[in-house]
């Protein structure tokens, strides 16, 4: 499971979710598939799962539905990418339109499932075993989410126990385990198809759309300059702000917990949004920011 902090605003300003609609889709999927191999038996796999084998007996339409099917019959697999869609998924369909969302998610799967082919044929020895499942258009999701939000805490949960990591962090567990096992297929999962839908988030964003990305977010020091710069620029004169009411504004966190917790978010949105797009709350906590940076 996984937590954000912000819920950015749909700039298409449509009434309904793409995002909801394909999980919704995804688990009624998932439930007529389970209903259909346990009492019919039906050779679903064989037909519409992704695999070299059917490529080979012409099944080109695999290369599409494979990305709606899951393992049956326990629900953790479908369950795992439909919370994985939900989170990226609306996030990425608030910040560039539905159809944007559409071309990510989908040509990630695409382009996964071509990549797991092309590995299972061009690799010796490597198994072909039938995929399923919607993790390569997640990874994608992920993909562009982790070039979008690097330095935003993600909450999931191991074994049971909360564990709160940056997102750039888990993007980089994430590539590198999907490399490495992508190379040696321990586990029966479709890793290169994870590695290539992952790759095409971050391509999307970085090549792919009129949104660039400031990868100085991914230096540490980079990062550290170019936030001050950031709430110096994005604050209003105090003598501006002192009259006016002062808005709530937290004041008993650490300097570094404040600057996490309160002050990314807001850069995150003057960064997706402009700065004509905060309340007056947010520029008083830039402003008690400010403050509190010029104290160190």
């Amino acid at each position: 499971m996984l937590r954000d902090r912000e819920y950015m605003r749909d700039p298409e300003g449509s009434g309904y979710s793409l995002t909801i609609t394909l999980v919704v889709a995804l688990l009624v999927i998932f439930v007529v598939q389970s209903i259909l191999m346990f009492y019919a038996h039906a050779p679903l796999l064989d037909w519409f799962a992704l695999s070299l084998g059917g490529f080979r007996e012409h099944r080109y339409w695999q290369i599409l539905t494979f990305q709606f099917l899951h393992l049956t019959p326990w629900p953790w697999h479908v369950l795992g990418n439909c919370i994985g869609l939900y989170f990226f998924g609306r996030s990425i369909e608030e910040t560039f339109g539905k159809k944007t969302f559409l071309l990510l998610y989908f040509g990630s799967g695409f382009l996964g499932g071509a990549f797991q082919l092309f590995v299972t044929w061009i690799l010796p020895n490597y198994p072909d075993y039938p995929v399923v499942g919607a993790s390569a258009g997640v990874m994608g999701l992920f993909g562009a989410y982790a070039m979008l939000y690097p330095m935003r805490d993600l909450t999931t949960f191991i074994y049971f126990f909360p564990v709160t990591l940056r997102v750039i962090w888990i993007f980089w567990f994430v590539l590198l385990y999907s490399a490495f096992t992508t190379i040696i297929p321990y586990t029966p999962m479709a890793n290169a198809a994870h590695l290539a839908g992952i790759l095409t988030g971050v391509a999307f964003i970085r090549w792919g759309h009129r949104f660039k990305p400031n990868l100085g977010e991914w230096n540490p020091l980079q990062r550290k300059m170019r936030r001050e710069r950031m709430i110096k620029a994005a604050t209003i004169n105090p003598k501006v702000l002192q009259r006016r009411p002062r808005p709530d504004v937290p004041s008993d966190l650490p300097s570094d917990e404040f600057i996490s917790k309160e002050v990314d978010p807001i850069l995150d949105k003057i960064s997706a949004h402009g700065i004509q797009s905060l309340t007056e709350r947010e520029r008083a906590i830039l402003q008690a920011a400010r403050a509190k940076m010029s104290k160190r």
